[in-house]
């Protein structure tokens, strides 16, 4: 026991080491080249904190543990924005969001998990070819980015381009980073569930609670160091993208190596639930450009009561 405390905290450390540093190389970047923060989000960052996910629900579906795959990826998406986005919009609500930069990624959001819910309603799997139409439509997704950044950074945040940045250096740091933030995930993640399993609970609920949470961890220092430097849309735009690729990625690469099953629990409350939360964040952002802290204090009281439901089903 003694041991997996202290790998608990080197992998709290690691995360907080490496999600403070990728913050700031993040917004390095985003005032060299006069793009937004919350597209840097978005897109660099996000792909950055995703991989705890991507690589513990592959290495899941591997090991025959589908729901730990698929519960992993809602269950991230809900921990994203229901206790990650709701703690960091009750703390400091965001302001000036270009909706520009969001109107595409949530209309996009919402249509792929709207497709996702009804395809795994009728078949109760993803099998391999729907998780090769996943993958492509992340190269769809990578494609609008780089299409679109150009026109999004027209409206970047106001303040000086960082002269004595050096891009690549930005962008090696961002690798190291990325790297501590999955060791770090996956010291937590590996102690977390040798914790559950002793307590006896069930495989989702371990997924949806106790994985989701720890490989949500990079997206939660990621957008908490980003308050507290003043840069909050990256943290936006962080849960924004990450919560994308957990359906694109974290679902799409196993489903087209192997094909996973999708369990009921699944398909009736952590899908429907996931386009609920992003709906309440999401869709006052869009109309006022701004996010308000009930917003925050409304997600993470579904947070809350989501956490009480899943353990005592």
């Amino acid at each position: 026991m003694i041991k997996t405390i202290i790998l608990f905290i080197v992998g709290l450390i690691l995360i907080c080491l490496g999600g403070d540093r990728l913050v700031d190389a993040a917004v390095a970047i985003a005032k060299k080249m006069g793009i937004p923060q919350i597209v840097v989000g978005a897109t660099i960052v996000s792909i950055g904190t995703t991989l705890p996910e991507v690589l513990v629900s592959t290495t899941a579906a591997f090991d025959g543990s589908a729901a730990i795959a698929t519960g992993n990826a809602f269950g991230s998406i809900i921990c994203n924005t229901s206790l990650i986005a709701g703690l960091t919009q009750t703390i400091r609500p965001s302001k000036k969001i270009g909706a520009a930069s969001i109107r595409w990624r949530s209309i996009f959001f919402f249509a792929v998990l709207l497709a996702m819910n009804i395809y795994a309603y009728l078949t109760e799997q993803f099998n391999r070819p729907a998780g090769i139409v996943l993958l492509l439509l992340f190269a769809v997704y990578a494609y609008l980015n780089i299409r679109r950044a150009g026109a999004e950074g027209e409206g970047a945040e106001e303040g000086a381009a960082e002269e004595n940045v050096v891009v690549w250096k930005q962008l090696l740091i961002l690798v190291v980073c990325a790297g501590l933030l999955y060791v770090g995930a996956n010291l937590l993640v590996d102690n977390g569930i040798l914790i559950a399993e002793a307590l006896g609970v069930p495989e989702r609920v371990i997924a949806v609670t106790f994985i989701a949470l720890g490989t949500s961890l990079p997206e939660f220092v990621t957008s908490v160091v980003s308050i507290i430097k003043g840069y909050g849309n990256v943290g936006l735009g962080n849960i924004i993208g990450a919560n994308i690729l957990n359906m694109l990625l974290v679902i799409g690469i196993p489903a087209a190596i192997a094909g996973i099953p999708v369990e009921q629990s699944t398909i009736r409350v952590d899908m429907p639930l996931a386009f609920c939360v992003m709906a309440v964040l999401l869709i006052p952002i869009l109309i006022r450009k701004k996010s308000s802290r009930i917003q925050g204090i409304l997600l993470l009281a579904i947070y809350v009561a989501y956490c009480a439901v899943s353990f005592a089903g």
